[in-house]
């Protein structure tokens, strides 16, 4: 007797009984409807933010979060820029590298990036050493002219660990014959896996002043690659190290090397956002249904309660407050179980393998095994968001149409 009226009047017909059970029925199943749509538009955002995380990952652990390279030629001062680096506490590591296009030819022939390292200093910017499948990045020795191999480029070219491995470059060597291409014989140490398509299948790594001396750059390198603490600090950060050096750099960080492959993950998520949305949709729909006849079930209870001065206003939220409960409810269960089964799918996906004896993702077909699940809070509050708006919108219709009935017509034949 204390609430608003029209909130009072709204529960109570909630918790009724109906004379016409099919309104119970169509009720039911939009509550059902908003359960499942929110579950699964939950679940959704979950795997792939999952997925997400997991790609950015592995594609960070090969690549540094910013480098600063020259401009028009090898960068000399080096060992300047690592020194500023560690000066700057928003930066965890830094080491020199360089890059270089090039042929590799074992029992095959594959196109590929020669990259330079110090095994010293790479462990600083990157996570390669934690993933020798075959030797160690340490075997890298300066004049040995040792080779390491992402582990699909090791099966392209048919080698392993023990093998030579001639290595062309698109420099040539001007000869008394003509113009030949440089090449140099590698012995290949050890082979990676770093779980990325891109890598495991174009990179080889050698050692820097091997890497420096098939490409003639002297003591210059391809640039600097530095780890952040932060790394959506990458641009400010590799910018102002920049500033601090003299002369004039190129910087780039993560994010403007990968920016294509991002956006495509974002605009895969925010399509399968839009698209599972429909589902919650429906489920209003069907919400606008039960209570369009639940309004014509009630009009006489509407005429006397026009009567006794209640306002076209007050009429609306009754039915309002109705239909945003049913709504509530639905959305409030479906939450709790798509955070439930989004935290819990990998035990899910395992309990489902065991059952049909098969792995539904093995990990020699995809690179990613099993499924990877991240719940964001902002990610679960904007899809209750949502269904909370639809919700909304779904009963303003049956309660504009409530408050339009008039109480004569309504109570001629009571």
């Amino acid at each position: 007797m204390f609430q608003p009226l029209p909130f009072s009047i709204g529960l109570r017909y909630l918790r009724a009984k109906r004379r016409n059970g099919f309104i119970s029925f169509i009720s039911m199943a939009s509550i059902l409807g908003i359960i499942i749509g929110v579950i699964a538009l939950i679940t959704t955002i979950a795997v792939m933010s999952g997925f997400q995380q997991e790609l950015r990952e592995r594609i960070l652990g090969m690549v540094a979060h910013a480098t600063v390279s020259g401009i028009d030629g090898p960068l000399e001062n080096w060992p300047r820029a690592i020194e500023l680096a560690g000066q700057d506490p928003r930066v965890l590591g830094a080491a020199p590298y360089t890059e270089t296009e090039s042929l590799l030819q074992g029992r095959q022939r594959r196109g590929a990036i020669i990259r330079g390292v110090l095994p010293g200093l790479e462990p600083r910017v990157s996570e390669i050493a934690g993933k020798m499948k075959q030797g160690r990045l340490d075997d890298l020795k300066a004049g040995e002219f040792n080779i390491i191999l992402g582990q699909e480029l090791a099966l392209m070219l048919g080698v392993g660990p023990g093998d030579a491995v001639n290595v062309f470059v698109s420099e040539a060597t001007v000869t008394p014959v003509g113009a030949l291409p440089r090449a140099k014989r590698f012995t290949v140490v050890g082979v990676f896996e770093a779980g990325a398509q891109e890598y495991d299948l174009g990179l080889a790594l050698v050692h820097l002043s091997d890497a420096q001396r098939l490409g003639r750059m002297g003591e210059g390198v391809t640039g600097v690659r530095l780890k952040l603490a932060d790394m959506w600090q990458a641009w400010p950060v590799a910018r102002d190290l920049s500033d601090r050096m003299d002369g004039f750099y190129r910087v780039r960080d993560w994010g403007r090397d990968h920016a294509n492959f991002f956006r495509a993950l974002k605009m895969e998520k925010t399509v399968m956002f839009i698209l599972l949305s429909l589902v919650i949709a429906i489920a209003a729909f069907n919400l606008v249904s039960s209570l369009v006849m639940l309004v014509q079930d009630k009009q006489s209870d509407i005429a006397i309660l026009r009567t006794l001065g209640m306002s076209p206003g007050a009429v609306m939220r009754v039915f309002i407050v109705q239909g945003l409960v049913i709504g509530v409810v639905g959305i409030s269960i479906g939450v709790a179980g798509g955070v439930l089964l989004a935290s819990n799918l990998s035990h899910v996906v395992r309990f489902v393998e065991g059952l049909v004896g098969a792995e539904l993702m093995p990990s020699d077909v995809y690179y990613i095994s099993g499924v990877p699940t991240v719940v964001h809070g902002s990610d679960v509050a904007m899809v209750a968001g949502v269904a909370f708006v639809l919700c909304l919108l779904a009963t303003l219709y049956p309660a504009w149409r409530a408050s339009r009935t008039d109480p004569a017509t309504a109570l001629r034949y009571e």
